[in-house]
């Protein structure tokens, strides 16, 4: 899968990117070099730098999550959200160029030969980009977008149509991976004489389908402020998702190729990213017995060194967090997440299940809310408690057993009724479900949705710290509504601004905005009622 990430610029923006060298290209035509490549080489690389789009993302949002903190006394960036539009460049770019601008080629030349499950990966992977683009930042191109040099300014979707339009490709792509392997002419998958096609799933449709269905659940829940929300409309999507840690969506770095460039982990050791980072205080909370009086979770250990005794945000930390005095090396490289060939996880079995269990919740169905909670908890424990030696980093990981499990299951941390799933100052609120998801979700943007969904409410995140410093974001900090005192939305990319300033400038005006950090405290419209 890594040599993929390598060709970033393959095909980008779609053909309408050639339109201006076609004469050229005309005469000079080199039968040994096809200017077109097939679907089974070009979905790879939508699937390894779509999923990419998402770990650019996961450069910031752990930091709004407080999953980790700046180790510097009142940074001026992640900590006290303050944030740049060159910040925001990849997660735009990744969805556009390097790996939706591929996407409308390959269903069209997959349409043309009769490859059916080329079309519908095209369409779930489109789907899957949008939906990350649109949650990370709100209106962005999707009608206009991809065509080249024919439109370098194209006109923003509103977040509501992007919304209606992502539900519709994932129905495409469902009613393509569902028809039978006689109607597909390319083989899906193959690995000779190299690997190409479905990196994600071997070839597997009826996965697939379980991802589009999953997709599908996770953002009608993201609706939960509107009116509409019908809970029993998101567990009739779950019924027909994810059935197994096997099903998660993630991106598996296989192998370290040289310069290392996009082919090691984006937490890990060598791209070294989170170098001046350590864990929250807040995240420790939740596994080291403070959250949970006299409970330590079996992750503990796994998730973060035990060592680890995390920062609050803006406060920094002594120099007590290297993990061997000198060493260069935070606390944070002793994490599972943070092994250079560990995987990058997108949707998963374990976010499923805190989906039904929050659906249930919400739908009055409270047994079954409990049970799913349960599951979320088991399967994401199961799935890092494998144990195991890596060279990058060097740890050795314990293994979670299943008496663990079943102790942690039947502690203080969980509930063990379905009362118990309620908050105690709100019963409308599932904190148990909600704060065992946050702990599953680790490093996941995922988790940001959530706690715009719930306001940053101290009802589910009981931890929660403000920033601390007078470096914090004066147009957030001073806001007289404590629920608009967090990051909502990213800035729109550095590229967007030099090419396409008026739907900028219109985002701002929509929003109310003058300032940059003004605008990223507007709440997008998933946020709103």
């Amino acid at each position: 899968m890594k040599k993929y990430l390598l060709f970033l610029g393959l095909l980008v923006g779609g053909t309408g990117a050639l339109s201006s060298c076609e004469s050229f290209l005309d005469v000079n035509d080199n039968p040994n070099n096809p200017s077109e490549a097939t679907p089974n080489f070009l979905l790879p690389n939508i699937i390894a730098n779509g999923i990419q789009t998402q770990m650019f993302t996961s450069l910031r949002t752990p930091y709004i999550e407080q999953y980790i903190v700046s180790r510097t006394v009142n940074s001026g960036g992640n900590d006290q959200y303050r944030f740049t539009n060159a910040q925001s460049t990849n997660t735009f770019n990744y969805s556009y160029f390097q790996s939706g601008g591929n996407i409308p080629p390959m269903i069209k030349a997959a349409q043309a030969e009769g490859s059916v499950y080329y079309v519908g990966a095209g369409k779930i992977m489109q789907a899957l980009i949008l939906a990350h683009l649109t949650d990370m930042m709100g209106d962005v191109p999707y009608s206009e977008a991809y065509q080249g040099g024919a439109n370098y300014k194209p006109k923003y979707d509103s977040q509501e149509q992007l919304y209606a339009s992502i539900n519709q490709l994932l129905d495409e792509g469902i009613v393509e991976m569902s028809k039978p392997a006689s109607e597909n002419t390319r083989p899906f998958y193959s690995t000779s004489p190299s690997e190409s096609g479905d990196i994600l799933y071997k070839g597997d449709p009826t996965k697939w389908v379980k991802l589009a269905y999953s997709l599908k659940a996770r953002q009608l829940n993201h609706l939960t402020k509107k009116a509409s929300y019908d809970p029993n409309a998101v567990l009739a999507l779950v019924d027909k998702g994810f059935k197994a840690t096997t099903d998660d969506a993630q991106l598996q770095f296989q192998a370290a190729v040289a310069p290392l460039v996009n082919t090691t982990n984006i937490f890990g050791t060598t791209r070294s990213n989170f170098g001046t980072a350590t864990f929250s205080n807040n995240f420790l909370d939740y596994l080291d017995g403070n959250r949970f009086p006299g409970v330590t979770d079996p992750r503990f250990g796994i998730m973060a060194p035990t060592t680890s005794t995390g920062a609050a945000p803006g406060a920094g930390t002594p120099a007590g967090t290297n993990l061997t005095p000198g060493s260069t090396l935070t606390d944070f490289y002793a994490s599972w997440y943070a092994r250079d060939l560990g995987y990058f996880e997108v949707i998963t079995y374990h976010e499923l299940k805190f989906i039904e269990a929050e659906a249930a919740f919400k739908a009055g169905n409270k047994t079954r809310a409990l049970t799913a909670y349960k599951e979320g908890i088991r399967a994401h424990m199961a799935k890092i408690g494998v144990g195991g030696t890596f060279a990058a980093p060097n740890v050795t990981f314990p293994v979670i057993t299943p008496a663990q499990i079943t102790t942690y299951l039947n502690s203080a941390a969980v509930a063990q009724t379905a009362e118990q799933l309620a908050s105690p100052t709100n019963p409308a609120v599932p904190r148990a479900i909600m704060e065992q998801k946050y702990i599953a979700m680790f490093l996941n943007p995922e988790s940001w949705t959530d706690m715009r969904r719930y306001d940053f409410s101290s009802d589910v995140y009981v931890n929660f710290q403000y920033p601390t410093g007078n470096s914090v974001n004066a147009d957030l900090s001073g806001n007289p509504d404590p629920k608009l005192r967090f990051p909502r939305r990213l800035l729109p990319g550095a590229t967007e601004t030099l090419y396409n300033p008026e739907e900028v400038a219109r985002q701002f005006s929509e929003a109310g905005a003058t300032t940059n950090d003004d605008y990223i405290g507007k709440p997008l419209w998933f946020d709103r009622p």
